[in-house]
């Protein structure tokens, strides 16, 4: 049901949102025309495999790459920052999940590294299609900006961020379902709608 499901929403959406992808991108062209429009990274899918995952371009060209995000950082444009707030940068993902490398939920994919740091009965969530949203991407829903508030982004990341994320993950993995699913997707579109006022507490009862 669930890859069905994400097929056939997948492909309404690319259609119906397609008047909002393309003034996306023509904004981006106007606006950053130092390089391409959409941003495209292999990224680690089911089973370990890289699939090039694809995005909105939110940065300048010309910067030094770095695995995190970090909130306010002069490489992410003005543009770009209106469109990672509200996730319009990932809308292009749509396209993935119609060609079955991603899921609307599930783990966020990684770059790759972080699946080296999966140990044991972790390696588990790589059988999982990584998805747009999930459990995990809820509760750190302002990570940029989590990030951007402590001394040592990086090492934050790896030490409690991405365990935490793991643990969550893991737990999805054992306890998810249709219903479920549909009830992280309702509750992301609450987030970015601005339906519910606050989130940077924000986590799963079930967590």
């Amino acid at each position: 049901m669930k890859y069905f499901f994400d097929r056939i929403t997948s492909l309404l959406g690319l259609i119906f949102l397609s008047p909002l992808l393309l003034s996306i991108g023509f904004a981006i062209y106007l606006t950053m025309s130092d390089g391409p429009i959409f941003f495209i990274q292999k990224r680690v899918g089911r089973n370990g495999k890289l699939f090039d995952i694809i995005k909105f371009r939110t940065m300048v060209v010309s910067h030094h790459g770095k695995s995190i995000s970090i909130a306010g950082e002069s490489r992410i444009t003005r543009l770009g920052a209106f469109l990672r707030k509200y996730k319009l940068d990932e809308l292009p993902e749509l396209w993935n999940i119609f060609r079955g490398d991603m899921s609307f939920v599930g783990p966020r994919p990684d770059v790759m590294g972080y699946m080296d740091l999966l140990k044991g009965e972790e390696r588990k969530i790589l059988e999982l299609r990584p998805g747009i949203t999930g459990p995990a991407s809820l509760k750190y829903a302002n990570e940029e900006k989590l990030l951007a508030a402590v001394d040592n982004p990086h090492e934050y990341n790896d030490l409690v961020i991405f365990p935490d994320k793991v643990r969550i993950n893991l737990y999805y993995y054992y306890n998810r379902t249709f219903y479920l699913d549909i009830k992280i997707i309702f509750k992301t579109f609450l987030r970015i709608t601005k339906i519910q006022r606050d989130f940077s507490n924000f986590s799963l009862k079930i967590f």
